[in-house]
């Protein structure tokens, strides 16, 4: 592999990180979010999927985001008869989102990202050695 091949794969992990992290976001901008209409559903959790793909103007193997999917484990229920949500016995459905969750997956997206950073990082220092080298 050469280095600019490094290069292309550690910008590739640092964008589909940069994406599963403005999910991660989303997921936490919406945490409050409930259905509009009595018993209607609320905001579900949004979850990410990545896959490998060749880049075909180098042949590299890089990541790529897949797919945006839901998360659809059962909705919470809580007692609020005054919201507008609510069904007809008060209860109001929740969203499936998880700060403790949240806060994890943005730790590991930005640990993949730093990662990513720290190879682009040393892959660059290393083409301009090789460059001050041929001079």
């Amino acid at each position: 592999m050469d280095l600019t091949g490094s290069l292309n794969i550690s910008a590739a992990g640092m964008e589909a990180q940069s994406q599963r992290l403005r999910i991660v976001s989303e997921n936490i901008a919406n945490q409050g979010t409930t259905g509009s209409s009595p018993g209607a559903d609320p905001y579900r959790r949004k979850t990410v999927t990545f896959k490998n793909v060749i880049d075909r103007s180098t042949g590299q193997e890089t990541v790529q985001l897949s797919k945006v999917g839901h998360d659809m484990s059962a909705f919470e229920t809580r007692y609020d008869p005054s919201n507008p949500a609510a069904d007809t016995k008060g209860y109001v459905k929740t969203p499936n989102v998880k700060t403790v969750i949240e806060v994890m997956d943005a730790h590991e997206a930005q640990r993949s990202y730093e990662a990513n950073l720290n190879t682009l990082q040393t892959t660059r220092s290393m083409l301009n050695r090789t460059i001050d080298i041929l001079k």
